[in-house]
C-alpha cells in the first residue's frame, strides 16, 4: 500500500482534535471528588506519607510520569508496578501511604487482585479511571473520572486519548497540591539541583568566587608597579585595594589603566590609593550567584569584589566564573 502523505496529515490533525477534546472534556467532570482527592493527599503529607501510584501497560507509563511529577513538586510519591506488587513489592506501601490507581477500564486483573490487600493495609485508595462502575471504582475512596468518548486510534484499540486525559488529570493534581502547599521556586530548586533553576536558586557567590591568594589585592601604599604585577598575576583585569585588616578601600581596573595612560601621567611615583576608584560595587558572599550576575548586567561591569557579613574583602567573581557554572 503506497504511503499517502495527505492521509498522514489528516490523521495527525484528527488526533490533535480528539485528544484536545478529551482533555477539555475533563473540566465538566472534575468537581468535588477532585477537591477531596487533593485534601486527602494533603492530610497524608502531614503524616509524612507517600502517594504510591499504580498502573498497568500504558496506564503504568502514565502512572510513572504522575509519580515523578508529584515528587518533583513536593508530594512524596513512588511508582509501584501492580504485577510486581503481587510478588512482594506491595511491601513498599505502608499504612501511612495512599494508593493512586490508574486504569482506563478499572478492570485490569493485576490491579483488582491487589484491592483486598490494599484494603487490609488500611490505606486510602484514589482511582483514576473511565470505568465509573468498575471493580476499581467500587472499592475506591475517591474516583477521578478520566473517561473519554473515543480514542484517537482509528481502530479504537491503542490507548491514546485516554492516556492523554490521565496525564492531564495527574498534572492537575500536582498543580493543585503545590499551590495548596505554598510550594515555591526555592522548593522546586531543591528538587532539581542539577537543572538550570537549581543552579540559579541554590548557587551562592561563595560557591564560585575566587578566594584567598587568588583574589588580586594590594595595600593602599603599594607602588603602581606592584599594582600592575598583582593584576597581571591574578588574571581578573582588576585589583582590590584594602588595608591590613581587609577593609575594602577601592578598586583599580584595566579600564582605569587605559584612562591613566591616555592622560600621559608619570605612573612611576603613583600609589594604589592615588589611582583607585573608591566605594566600588560589591556583593556579599552569601548572595545568590544569579544576583551577582544581575548586578553586573545592571551596571555594565564584568567583575565584582566580594565581602563578608562584616564588610571585609573575602573574594572576587567575574562573568567567566558565572558562565562556567552555567548560572548565566
Amino acid at each position: 500500500m503506497p504511503f499517502d502523505p495527505q492521509q498522514a496529515l489528516r490523521l495527525a490533525h484528527q488526533t490533535f482534535d480528539i485528544e484536545a477534546a478529551a482533555v477539555l472534556g475533563l473540566k465538566a467532570r472534575t468537581g468535588d471528588a477532585f477537591a477531596r482527592a487533593v485534601e486527602i493527599i494533603l492530610q497524608l503529607q502531614a503524616k509524612r506519607g507517600r502517594v504510591a501510584v499504580m498502573g498497568m501497560g500504558k496506564s503504568g507509563h502514565v502512572g510513572r510520569k504522575i509519580a515523578a511529577t508529584l515528587a518533583s513538586t513536593g508530594t512524596p510519591a513512588l511508582f509501584v508496578h501492580p504485577a510486581e506488587a503481587s510478588h512482594g513489592d506491595l511491601g513498599m506501601v505502608t499504612g501511612d501511604d495512599l494508593v493512586l490507581a490508574v486504569s482506563n477500564s478499572g478492570e485490569v486483573d493485576e490491579l483488582t487482585a491487589l484491592l483486598p490487600a490494599i484494603k487490609r493495609l488500611g490505606v486510602k485508595l484514589i482511582a483514576m479511571t473511565g470505568g465509573l462502575k468498575s471493580t476499581l471504582a467500587s472499592q475506591a475512596d475517591v474516583v477521578l473520572d478520566s473517561g473519554v468518548e473515543k480514542e484517537a486510534c482509528p481502530l479504537s484499540l491503542a490507548p491514546t486519548a485516554s492516556t492523554t486525559a490521565q496525564m492531564a488529570l495527574g498534572d492537575a493534581l500536582a498543580v493543585a497540591l503545590l499551590d495548596a502547599r505554598g510550594f515555591g521556586e526555592q522548593d522546586f530548586a531543591r528538587s532539581h539541583p542539577g537543572g538550570a533553576l537549581g543552579r540559579k536558586l541554590l548557587t551562592h557567590v561563595r560557591d564560585l568566587m575566587r578566594a584567598g591568594d587568588a583574589v588580586p589585592r594590594v595595600l593602599p601604599g603599594a607602588s603602581f608597579s606592584q599594582l600592575m604585577r598583582e593584576m597581571s598575576a591574578k588574571g581578573l583585569g582588576a585589583s582590590a585595594v584594602a588595608d591590613e585588616a581587609g577593609r575594602l578601600l577601592g578598586i583599580f581596573t584595566d579600564g582605569d589603566l587605559r584612562r591613566l595612560v591616555e592622560k600621559g601621567l608619570d605612573l612611576r611615583a603613583i600609589t594604589a590609593e592615588q589611582v583607585m576608584c573608591r566605594n566600588p560595587r560589591t556583593v556579599r558572599d552569601d548572595a545568590l550567584a544569579v544576583d551577582a550576575a544581575q548586578l553586573m548586567e545592571l551596571h555594565g561591569i564584568t567583575r565584582l569584589l566580594v565581602v563578608d557579613a562584616q564588610g571585609l574583602l573575602c573574594g572576587a567573581i567575574n562573568t567567566h566564573d558565572l558562565l562556567r557554572a552555567k548560572v548565566i
